[in-house]
This record gives structure tokens, sequence and C-alpha cells, in this order.
């Protein structure tokens, strides 16, 4: 059995009353996980706003939040995390900010504040020449619809199966899958009837595989925001680097370099 010494039982008091005196206050200033980082938190399944390409992460989102962090004089560290429990890990102070394509919402701003950056919409995804000749949201009725876990892409067609079932039309057979990759691949191996997402990244699967093509015009834009712990005196601070990247066009040139130009900030 080891002895405490003195010193040590003194130093663990005053980490004792220190974080008494914490709790008393109430939060803590939120901790970065290394000193001079700014971590986030981003599921790389999405491209092409997060992916990886060989054993290296790129996308939009990485070059943002990559920029976003010099400006603050940090260096940007990213942790992928799969996205059903990406406000959890943010909340659970395992990253200081969420990047990933991750739509700003009424309902998780009562769990988070936003940052936003970019506004998109969302589209259909079909084999090409459309063989089940799907061309709207109405023409999903019986069919079978692939789509990442936990999205708002996944809300939007819980909604779209529920207004066609109360109209009498069978609903729409929605099959989630916990990597947007995976949900894609589902359509290309037959697996599903289309496939629903974010339309920048409709866009990158489409022009990356010829075996895939667009159904109907792209509905519902929502903006896209970074998320924060509410009460985060970053929220201000990043806040301050989006509206500067727009001002010099740093943002408009990464947009372009993902071929992403169509859903900058409108007015930005």
């Amino acid at each position: 059995m080891n002895v405490l010494s003195p010193r040590l039982l003194l130093g663990l008091a005053l980490a004792g009353l220190v974080a008494l005196a914490i709790a008393a206050t109430g939060a803590a200033a939120p901790a970065r996980a290394t000193a001079g980082t700014l971590n986030f938190c981003t599921d790389a399944t999405y491209p092409p706003e997060e992916f990886f390409q060989g054993t290296k992460l790129v996308g939009s989102d990485i070059d943002i939040g990559t920029e976003v962090a010099k400006r603050l004089g940090l260096t940007a560290k990213f942790q992928n995390t799969g996205f059903d429990a990406i406000i959890a890990a943010l909340l659970a102070k395992k990253c200081d900010v969420i990047i990933s394509g991750m739509n700003d919402t009424a309902a998780r701003r009562k769990q988070v504040a936003f940052v936003d950056y970019i506004s998109v919409g969302q589209s259909l995804m079909v084999k090409q020449g459309n063989p089940k000749g799907i061309k709207t949201l109405a023409d999903l009725s019986g069919k079978t619809v692939s789509v990442e876990v936990g999205t708002t892409n996944k809300a939007f067609l819980d909604q779209a199966s529920a207004a066609l079932k109360k109209k009498g039309k069978p609903s729409i057979k929605i099959t989630t899958f916990p990597k947007d990759t995976d949900a894609a691949n589902a359509l290309k191996t037959g697996r599903v009837d289309a496939y629903f997402g974010d339309s920048p990244v409709v866009a990158y699967y489409i022009q990356r595989d010829t075996s895939f093509g667009f159904a109907g015009a792209p509905v519902n834009p929502i903006p896209v925001g970074m998320a924060i712990r509410k009460g985060d005196p970053l929220v201000a601070k990043v806040q301050k680097q989006v509206n500067a990247m727009y001002a010099d066009g740093k943002m408009k040139s990464i947009l372009a370099k993902w071929k992403m130009s169509a859903f900058a900030l409108k007015g930005k």
C-alpha cells in the first residue's frame, strides 16, 4: 500500500476545492483537448464535404475548419465521429466544434448554437436513366429509399412518408445506414430504388459514377452550420472568421474548389 505524502495530500485538497468552486459557479470554460488546437467532430463519410482519400481526410468542411482555426491562431484537428452521436460528443466536450454538413434546424438549436456558412437543398439520386420514373417526392410512394441515419434528410423523408400515408397512398420504405457512402452504395447494388441526401453530396456521387443520376429538382433548402456548445465564446469568434472569409473571398474560393459555389450564403 502506498502512503500519500503531506504535499500530495495538500495538492489533492486544493484540487478538490477548485472543482467545488467550478461546480458552484456553473460550467467551466470549454477545455481544449490540446493547447493551441481547435478540435472538430466530423463524420467523414459525406463527400465532398468530409471524406477520406486513402488515409487523408479531405473535403470542403475540412478546408473551412482548417482556415477558421488558422485565423484564430490555432491548429485544426478532426475527429471522425458517427453522425448519430455527434452532438452528444460535442456536449461531452470530446470536441470544440462540429463541422459535418450539419443542417441548422430549430430542433438542434435547442441543444447547440450554430454558425451558418452555406445553404443547401436536398436531392434524390436514382440509377442512370431513372428506370423507376422517380421525379418528385410523391413518386416515392411504395418505393425503397436509402438515407444516412440521424440526418435531417431522414426526418424530411419521414414527414413526406407520413403525408403520403395520410392521403391513403403507400408510405415510403426508408432504409437507414450509419455511413452515407453505404446509403449511396445501396442504390448502386440495387437494394433500394433511390437515395436521398444533400444536393452537393448527390452531385459529387453523380460526377464520379455514371451509373447514378438526379431525380427531379432539389427541395427543402436549409442552412448548414458549425455547431458549438451554447455559451461558448467560440460562437462569436467563429462567426467573425466566417464573415471575414466571405468578405475576403476565401470562403468562395474553397467552395469553388469543391464545386459547391452554388451553396454560398446569399448576401455574403
